[in-house]
């Protein structure tokens, strides 16, 4: 195993590795995804923006040091809220953003992964986080774009090498395209659909294209050092769908059915950083108390069937 990958801080986890290492940079092994921060659709400012604040503020507090953010989660509210909430920042809190998308007038979700596009996604993230750099930078890639995945990628190469991008990572890849990266440049994570509900199913509707299963790109990641962020850990709120499976467990462990899926992600791999996102103050605390559920061997095969 990557020595990237190994165990660091003891502060309440179940499993080991408790952190994880993003390059250069250690996280906590659950994390936060700011795409539930702005209001409905991620459109526009949230109805109570202190709470949204408030939210944040206790992440922190509870030890969470990673959010996942990107510029059109709003567009730029998610962001806004990040520096009113946060700033000056912890030093070792890490925001990833995201780029390669952006927002329509209609509230839809479109490509944007044009050279000239993913700069100024990168000015954007910069300015409304008041960053110098961005510590993470995910390309998504989006087949409908019609923008070679690679292109895209030496614009942000380009920018890593001008200092305001620190490190490189991908999203709704497969393990094909991962490859081919590497064989360029260094990345740090991939972020790719991944829960109790797997990858696919009902929520293949957030991909643009056939991916390899989870478990394949999970597997090269683990393999290579590469962090895997499961976005919709939680299957978009849809976990429940998965009681019959999950209800007897979460029962057993006195604990939600949400907490049963976190718990098998944090110990499916020491590769995998969930970043589950909510609006409610409530639900982030619980998820974040899913650290010290252990599983047996038995549930954990259970649970994955």
């Amino acid at each position: 195993m990557d020595e990237s990958i190994r165990p660091g801080r003891t502060d309440g986890f179940a499993c080991a590795p408790d952190t994880i290492r993003l390059g250069d940079l250690e996280v906590r092994r659950l994390g936060y995804g700011a795409m539930r921060l702005p209001g409905r659709d991620a459109w526009g400012d949230p109805e109570d923006p202190d709470r949204a604040r408030a939210l944040l503020r206790r992440a922190v507090d509870l030890g969470i040091n990673f959010i996942d953010t990107a510029w059109y989660y709003g567009p730029l509210v998610a962001n806004r809220l990040i520096f009113e909430a946060l700033h000056p920042y912890p030093s070792d809190l890490v925001i990833a953003t995201k780029l390669g998308g952006k927002r329509l007038p209609d509230r839809g979700w479109a490509p944007a992964a044009r050279p000239e596009e993913l700069r100024r996604g990168v000015q954007d993230d910069l300015r409304s986080l008041h960053l110098e750099r961005l510590d993470v930078v995910h390309l998504r890639f989006m087949p409908t774009s019609g923008v070679p995945l690679m292109e895209s990628l030496d614009a942000l190469v380009a920018m890593q090498a001008e200092g305001t991008i620190r490190h490189l990572a991908l999203s709704c890849v497969d393990a094909r395209q991962i490859e081919a990266v590497l064989a360029r440049t260094p990345i740090v994570a991939v972020q790719n659909l991944f829960s109790v509900m797997g990858g696919g199913g009902m929520l293949a509707r957030y991909a643009d294209a056939e991916v390899d299963s989870p478990e394949a790109v999970l597997e090269l990641c683990a393999a290579r050092g590469i962090a895997y962020l499961p976005f919709f850990p939680l299957a978009a709120g849809h976990v429940d769908q998965q009681a019959p499976a999950l209800a007897a467990i979460a029962r057993r462990h006195g604990a939600s059915t949400s907490q049963i899926a976190l718990a098998w992600l944090l110990a499916r791999s020491p590769a995998i950083l969930p970043i589950p996102g909510t609006s409610s103050i409530e639900h982030l605390e619980e998820n974040w108390e899913a650290r010290r559920i252990a599983l047996s061997p038995t549930e954990m095969v259970a649970i994955g069937s």
